[in-house]
């Protein structure tokens, strides 16, 4: 077109775009409003009591009524997306992500990255780029910070091979790692408020948890979603950007998904402390219908009052499975499994 200038538009970052060390600050800081948390629970069936009612908030110590941690998580992720992974092929996972303090209404996060590896892929056309991004408030403080992996397609396939970098990244965060919101107690914990009794103690290591309910994925909600995030992906919102003319569902609408799935069996994992490690085991599109269950991992004490740690194992999958079975004998994940997600979660103890 005659007195265009592609100059002037963002084609995203490319592979060879990036160099170990790169610092990126990230576009539009985003204010968490009481929208956000509305509409959140009209996309999710979340009820987890404490982001539900400002009331219970206060009861257990809370001087401000948080939102859910995958809000935040969504918001800050979503300002990583234009300049780290606009080009994607797929997002592959996470690792060391702290919810540092609750986010609330009125709460300004912006986001910046740091490339912390590379790993060009076999096939000459893709490559690996791993991120430590950080999330703060309009305060300076640390809010979030996380890392994580995206498989980004090269811009020229004859660019040079960068040396292969790959971050070693713990496998799990420790108990003592979580950071614990001030004034957090559950000593006074109102369990009717909740909708369930159990607490730390009824929690066995190993013990798995079959969340039952289902819900199936629509494209109007998904895009309605990533876009609340403000999340660009192609991949989620253009029929062409992929081979097969389908929208690929965002990774972390499956896991809010899941997460608000695990409420039946969960009720009183109120707050998400950390995520250890996430992996998008296969895509998700709409039509398919999501479950989830649960696996308890670890159980720990915290310092404060009432307050315990337990580490879940949460499984999302495509349609229903009650032998909650993760991996095959081959030892890869077994067919229909769509998340697995390691994390820690704070519970009466």
């Amino acid at each position: 077109m005659s007195g265009t200038s592609a100059g002037k538009t963002n084609a995203g970052n490319f592979f060879e775009d990036f160099t170990v060390g790169q610092v990126i600050e990230h576009a539009t800081p985003r204010t968490i409003t009481e929208g956000d948390r509305a509409l959140y629970q009209a996309l999710y069936p979340t009820r987890f009591a404490l982001p539900s009612s400002a009331e219970f908030a206060r009861s257990v110590g809370l001087a401000q009524h948080p939102v859910e941690e995958l809000i935040g998580f969504h918001v800050a992720f979503g300002k990583t997306v234009p300049d780290v992974s606009l080009n994607a092929v797929a997002n592959l996972g996470y690792a060391e992500c702290r919810f540092h303090q609750p986010v609330a209404p009125g709460d300004t996060l912006r986001t910046s990255s740091e490339v912390i590896g590379l790993k060009q892929n076999s096939n000459g056309k893709t490559g690996v780029v791993y991120v430590r991004s950080t999330a703060t408030n309009q305060r300076g403080e640390v809010a979030i910070d996380w890392c994580r992996w995206v498989m980004v397609h090269k811009r020229d396939t004859d660019a040079p091979t960068p040396e292969t970098v790959v971050p070693d990244l713990k496998d799990a965060l420790d108990a003592q790692d979580l950071k614990i919101p001030a004034g957090l107690d559950f000593t006074a914990y109102d369990q009717a408020a909740a909708g369930e009794q159990h607490r730390l103690g009824d929690y066995e290591v190993g013990e798995k948890i079959d969340h039952v309910d289902g819900v199936t994925l629509t494209d109007p909600e998904h895009m309605l979603a990533t876009r609340l995030w403000q999340n660009t992906a192609k991949v989620h919102f253009n029929a062409e950007a992929r081979p097969d003319g389908n929208r690929l569902i965002y990774g972390g609408h499956v896991i809010s998904m899941a997460r608000a799935l695990s409420f039946n069996g969960l009720a009183n994992a109120q707050l998400i402390a950390a995520i250890n490690a996430g992996a998008h085991t296969s895509p998700a599109f709409a039509g398919d219908t999501v479950y989830a269950w649960s696996e308890v991992l670890d159980k720990a004490e915290t310092a404060a009052p009432g307050v315990g740690a337990m580490r879940l194992r949460l499984v999302a999958t495509k349609g229903r499975d009650e032998s909650m079975t993760l991996r095959g004998e081959d030892g890869k994940y077994a067919d229909g499994v769509l998340l697995d997600l390691d994390y820690w979660v704070l519970v009466p103890a």
